[in-house]
């Protein structure tokens, strides 16, 4: 076989192969505009993150119904994490919340009823009267406790909510807005996990009365798992839902839709859209380091740089490959450094837009070094800044 038969063959034989890479190399994923929704206000976001992918009127302030009582559990749950009650507390049931209105767990005026359960009324069966209950055992009243929701909005970053029950019945200072309430919910999940499963039970009986979660997705979608339905006349159809697909948790938020069925049809949309056409990537560890840099005058050459807490974005689904990264540092860091110390910033970006921008910190301690160290180090300074 000649020289030139040789050359063709192999020309043929890379062509063969390279044909299936080049066919099918992945290309960008297209995504449509968001879906209409049917509600006041919506907006979806992802928990890890923060980032939301889609909103209308979210910073509306509006009658939040029974989700207002996402606040009063996760408060309970505070106290529950920090010791100061258990599950297995017996909670006095007074005459105010045997007879406050609207849904109720049935709790009977004089018994006394385990924190679990009335925080299981509360989650499971939207009950005003254990809402009560448990507000009246933690603070001592609810106005009480709706001092201590308000305060926990604000630490929070709820700047638009403003709670004037444990319930959620209508007042004309009881108020939030769907970017709040997703904001409730984000905080529920992650900071509280041993409690979330309560949000996915679909029933729960007490003083033998079976009653449903009002939260249809429950059974309809098996990817979700909590959180809270609400309804006034005043407030319309509303609905806290969270899911989790692929590793990508995601929570869809609707307030003011017509009806029962509406709300959970939205919701649905608005997940499914999420879920299509987005995930959640995790870039950074808690405590990771960067990299290390130079440190003068110190006890030590070098120092370890990096962030403090997990770090998420949520991007376009299969885009993670182009993200790029860019990391800032102060041009001379002197001792004595401490951890968590800024010296610099991470800027990430996809397509040119930014999408993260951390600070960078210190991960150990630094002090001081001997005179001598200080002096020597000094000199060197001098002379690279001169000729830098």
């Amino acid at each position: 076989m000649s020289h030139n038969s040789v050359f063709r063959s192999l020309i043929a034989l890379l062509l063969v192969v390279l044909m299936p890479v080049v066919a099918f190399a992945q290309q960008p994923l297209l995504i449509p505009s968001p879906p209409q929704i049917g509600a006041s206000s919506y907006v979806l976001m992802d928990p890890r993150s923060g980032d939301v992918i889609m909103e209308n009127n979210s910073h509306e302030r509006l009658p939040p119904a029974s989700l207002t009582k996402m606040m009063t559990a996760y408060i309970v749950e505070r106290e529950l994490a920090e010791g100061r009650i258990s599950m297995d507390d017996m909670v006095p049931i007074s005459v105010n919340a045997w007879r406050t209105e609207g849904s109720r767990t049935f709790v009977r005026e004089g018994t006394q009823v385990r924190v679990e359960d009335l925080l299981k009324g509360v989650i499971i069966q939207s009950g005003n009267d254990a809402s009560v209950a448990l507000a009246e055992f933690v603070a001592g009243s609810e106005a009480a406790f709706t001092d201590i929701m308000n305060q926990q909005a604000q630490l929070l970053g709820m700047t638009d909510s403003h709670f004037a029950n444990a319930t959620g019945l209508p007042h004309q200072e009881h108020f939030s807005t769907a970017f709040d309430l997703a904001l409730l919910a984000r905080a529920i999940i992650n900071d509280y996990p041993e409690n979330y499963g309560i949000y996915a039970e679909k029933h729960f009986t007490y003083n033998n009365i079976r009653q449903p979660n009002r939260n249809a997705l429950l059974w309809r979608d098996p990817t979700v798992d909590g959180l809270k339905t609400g309804h006034t006349d005043e407030a319309g159809f509303c609905l806290v839902a969270s899911a989790v697909r692929n590793d990508t948790r995601l929570i869809g938020v609707v307030m003011g839709t017509p009806s029962n069925e509406a709300r959970s049809q939205e919701v649905q949309k608005m997940l499914n859209y999420g879920f299509r056409y987005y995930e959640s990537a995790k870039l950074f560890s808690a405590g990771q380091q960067l990299l290390d840099t130079q440190v003068w005058g110190g006890a030590q050459n070098e120092l370890a740089l990096g962030v403090k807490d997990e770090v998420f974005v949520t991007i376009p689904r299969g885009s993670k490959d182009a993200l790029e990264s860019v990391v800032d540092i102060d041009t001379v860091i002197k001792a004595p450094v401490s951890i968590g110390d800024e010296l610099g910033r991470i800027r990430v970006s996809l397509n040119g837009e930014v999408l993260l921008d951390e600070p960078v910190l210190a991960l150990q301690d630094v002090p001081e070094g001997g005179l001598f160290k200080r002096l020597w180090d000094a000199i060197k300074l001098f002379f690279v800044q001169l000729f830098s």
